[in-house]
């Protein structure tokens, strides 16, 4: 089968296509406490082989590949590192780091499409349990002639508490365009001034904050000079939609889905809260044309 699905260590699983690695999802984080441990894909690659996620750099350890996780719940950080405050006006680090925890798999399978569903809990450094969460898998297609293969990614939270529970940033807390949170990617160090592409004519790091239903960043590789493009694709049913995007390409390039980019998000007590996301990853730099192209053959599919 030119597509495998193999269990590392029984605490990851890795997805080939024709012996190239696409990813490895890693679902017991062996990262200290104070990261916010939780489920992460790294590596991340291209059918070239290009590596697109960057794990614990040293500039903020806990940015690991691709991962869903939510800076400022409350005054729970999901997210790792310090908090933002608005008594403070800047970062200090808490007792306050949660952790995303694996409980179990309902499926993973390979019948020439790689499918998982997978149960977690989130729970507080205090050990509380916030949320129980459904999370689903999906490559979604793989596609060598033109050079690329996507992700379907969904997550259902359930608040399992007694009490609302309001999803923030450090936006909401006062920082300005610091409205991470949600599901969040951190690039390669050589995307650094990558290219960000946005529908509608958006580019670059003014579209920082901007609502848009699709955003890519693409960049050029160290070693080989290749390049390669990630998009980003909000869905309609998710909250919010389309949402603000927290994205930079410098410092460092990264992308984050943010929901609750500067608006919190109330979620009542036994309320789901469901994102879905779709994922491609491309061999080359992408035109905005062809960009677009490929999210209207996305919409007009389903």
């Amino acid at each position: 089968m030119e597509t495998t699905l193999t269990h590392t260590l029984n605490d990851a699983i890795e997805v080939a296509y024709q012996g190239q690695t696409l990813f490895k999802y890693v679902y017991k984080s062996k990262n200290p406490a104070r990261e916010s441990p939780r489920p992460y894909f790294h590596p991340l690659r291209t059918l070239a082989g290009n590596e697109l996620s960057l794990f614990r750099p040293h500039d903020h350890l806990w940015h690991i590949g691709l991962t869903m996780c939510i800076a400022n719940i409350e005054e729970e950080n999901f997210w790792g590192g310090p908090t933002y405050t608005r008594e403070q006006q800047g970062y200090i680090q808490l007792a306050n780091n949660g952790h995303i925890d694996h409980v179990g798999w309902q499926e993973v399978s390979n019948d020439g499409q790689v499918r998982c569903r997978e149960q977690l809990q989130w729970v507080t450094q205090a050990g509380e349990t916030w949320f129980k969460e459904e999370r689903k898998i999906v490559v979604s297609e793989i596609n060598p002639e033109a050079g690329y293969w996507s992700l379907d990614l969904a997550f259902r939270l359930t608040n399992v508490t007694q009490r609302p529970l309001n999803f923030g940033s450090p936006t909401t807390e006062g920082r300005p365009d610091a409205g991470y949170g949600g599901l969040f990617w951190r690039g390669p160090r050589s995307f650094l001034h990558g290219n960000i592409i946005g529908p509608d004519g958006l580019e670059g790091p003014e579209s920082m904050g901007k609502r848009a239903p699709w955003l890519a960043l693409s960049g050029k590789h160290d070693g080989n000079q290749a390049r390669s493009t990630i998009l980003f694709v909000d869905q309609p049913e998710n909250p919010r939609y389309p949402n603000k995007w927290f994205v930079r390409n410098d410092p460092y390039a990264c992308i984050s889905c943010s929901f609750m980019f500067d608006e919190y998000y109330p979620l009542q007590p036994g309320d789901d809260l469901v994102l879905n996301y779709h994922v491609m990853l491309a061999n080359g730099a992408w035109s905005r044309q062809d960009l677009e192209q490929y999210v209207a053959q996305k919409q007009a599919s389903k």
